[in-house]
């Protein structure tokens, strides 16, 4: 077991594809590590230390920037595809043979593809608050987000609440203690993403939701056990996309939070990390 915490845990370097990759680990060592993979211009610090140390409990947990994020070196690439193969490198690059992915948002995405171009080196697979390709009002942001993120806040953070969280008296108050645990790492934060990268992510995006036939069938080739997770009214990846993922992958399971939005994982960190940690220690499912 590590000392360290998601509060705690330096920043750390490994090159790969010509990439500086910056990643962070910490946790109990000896098992499958789970390698997160984050948001929209997001960065190791946008992950909830309620959920990293909740795991890190029980198994080494793996932040990272994946490439030209934050203190990571490169450029964002415009497709998943990629994304995913640089995300692939990096993990290669720590010398794992095996590993849990766990994929958030457009980190999902990733981890989708990242399951399927590699799938002796991804054990299991989470996917929470994302979607399929050509997803149900995937081929741009949906109105609400382009909305939430077009707004301005007195206080940047302010964005999350809105992102993250249901409009709901529950859900609000539940987003400003996420915010409180959010700012706990006060020294050596990553640096916010830079101006190139939504832009370039969004690129990306728009070529994964783009219609095309038989969109689905791509799915079934994701072999790995697999829990997805959302909230009820997901208005960032619209919930149903959820719902899509788990009928059309061979081995899934679904669960919907009640009264949340995208972050549910955020909203519920507990019971998120419980429910991750009895699917991650599943048997019987892997052959």
């Amino acid at each position: 077991m590590t000392s360290h915490t998601h509060q705690t845990a330096s920043t750390q370097y490994v090159e790969a594809k010509g990439i500086r990759f910056a990643y962070r680990r910490f946790g109990k060592t000896g098992g499958v590590p789970l390698v997160f993979n984050i948001h929209f211009t997001g960065t190791t610090d946008h992950w909830d230390p309620a959920v990293t140390d909740g795991f890190a409990r029980d198994r080494e947990v793996i932040l990272f920037n994946n490439a030209g994020i934050s203190s990571s070196s490169g450029e964002v690439p415009e497709s998943i595809e990629e994304m995913a193969a640089n995300a692939a490198g990096f993990i290669k690059a720590l010398g794992l043979a095996q590993v849990d992915v766990l994929g958030f948002s457009m980190g999902g995405l990733i981890a989708q593809e990242l399951a399927l171009a590699e799938p002796q080196l991804v054990r299991r697979l989470i996917l929470v608050g994302t979607g399929p390709r050509s997803g149900e009002a995937m081929v741009s942001l949906t109105p609400e987000a382009q909305d939430i993120f077009g707004a301005s806040y007195a206080e940047p953070d302010h964005l999350w609440l809105r992102v993250h969280f249901s409009p709901s008296e529950a859900s609000q108050a539940a987003g400003r203690k996420f915010l409180q645990r959010f700012r706990l790492r006060s020294e050596n934060r990553d640096p916010e993403a830079n101006e190139k990268v939504a832009p370039a992510q969004l690129a990306a995006l728009a070529k994964w939701g783009t219609p095309r036939e038989n969109p689905y069938d791509y799915l079934k080739a994701l072999t790995q056990p697999t829990l997805v997770v959302n909230g009820d009214n997901d208005v960032i990846i619209y919930s149903i996309n959820s719902w899509i993922l788990q009928q059309n992958i061979p081995n899934a399971q679904l669960i919907l939070y009640p009264d949340a939005n995208h972050g549910s994982l955020y909203q519920y960190p507990e019971r998120f990390v419980k429910h991750v940690t009895q699917f991650l220690s599943e048997s019987g499912q892997d052959a």
